[in-house]
């Protein structure tokens, strides 16, 4: 009788979801490289035995290890942004690369609202107001309506999308900033992203993170938003000039900021923590049960697809 071996998989780092580790072992032959005591000795060691890789949008895949697997088929990449990845060495390479996008774009786009009612009616201040007991001491603050204000996209993917199919409810008027208009968006269009921030009341980003759009939002942006205006980000941290944001805000150049991304993850600056007129979450704009669920299972698929057919079911674009 004869047996076929399990395909081998390296697992960059811990996966959010235990259970997808859990059904990641119990179909494939899987090491994690972040368990090594030498993660560069293994490789060199190792490297050769693998054809497919595991990883997160967070952790990615550097062009070191991709040249340290040699036999390197496919990657699956837990998240729908891929700018941590090492796409030019995995094309190099020849190896498929797939991802999740789609599942998350409904939980991201809530996340996107929440922390737009939460800056402007300051939803998490007003808890830590009433916990300290200042109630009894006074009123709390006045906030700033978020019905029927305008509300500015930039980067009119998926996510935006669902962004401005939220927005309808509340009677918000709508316009976007792409790299090129997109023909299905019946919005207003701003070939600049400055004159966005200028027409908005609300910026919202959900444009892919990478050299191209690094620091888009710098001070001329943050200066056309305006005191009255608020930036959303739940794109990418690299995205926002965070010295230029931290300054607009201290000094009052623009509202507010509801912050779900950072620029050095999991750190994050003293003086953006010591604002009131900022909300920071933990990047979890994608963290419910059912988002990561359906991102785990998009992660076996294509690895399923690769192995089966010799192609993963959601490439990169490009790949």
């Amino acid at each position: 009788m004869t047996t076929t071996a399990l395909p081998r998989i390296l697992q960059i780092g811990r996966l959010p979801l235990p259970a997808l580790e859990a059904e990641l072992a119990a179909r494939y032959n899987v090491t994690c490289l972040s368990d090594q005591p030498d993660p560069a000795g293994f490789l060199a060691l190792h490297g050769a035995e693998f054809s497919g890789v595991v990883t997160t949008a967070s952790i990615g895949l550097k062009g070191e290890v991709i040249a340290a697997l040699p036999h390197l088929q496919v990657i699956s990449s837990f998240g729908v942004g891929f700018d941590a990845l090492d796409i030019d060495a995995a094309k190099a390479r020849g190896a498929q690369v797939g991802y999740t996008p789609g599942v998350l774009n409904d939980c991201v786009a809530d996340m996107a609202f929440a922390l737009m009612l939460d800056v402007s009616r300051g939803i998490a201040a007003s808890d830590r107001f009433v916990r300290r007991g200042a109630w009894t001491q006074g009123r709390f603050a006045l906030g700033s309506r978020v019905s029927g204000k305008r509300l500015g996209i930039v980067g009119m993917g998926r996510i935006g999308e669902a962004v401005a199919d939220r927005a309808s409810g509340f009677r918000m008027e709508v316009g976007y900033h792409n790299r090129r208009r997109n023909p299905d968006a019946a919005l207003q269009y701003f070939e600049s992203l400055t004159a966005l921030a200028g027409w908005a009341d609300y910026l919202v980003l959900t444009v892919a993170g990478g050299p191209a759009t690094r620091h888009m939002v710098d001070r001329a942006v943050l200066d056309a938003l305006g005191p009255q205006g608020f930036l959303i980000n739940v794109a990418r941290g690299s995205v926002v000039d965070e010295a230029a944001l931290i300054s607009a805000l201290a000094e009052g150049r623009i509202a507010g900021a509801g912050l779900d991304v950072f620029e050095d993850e999991p750190q994050v600056p003293a003086a953006l923590m010591a604002l009131d007129n900022v909300v920071l979450t933990p990047h979890t704009a994608s963290a419910t049960h059912e988002t990561r669920r359906a991102m785990a299972d998009l992660v076996l698929t294509n690895l399923a697809s690769f192995y089966a057919t010799g192609s993963v079911s959601v490439p990169v674009p490009g790949t």
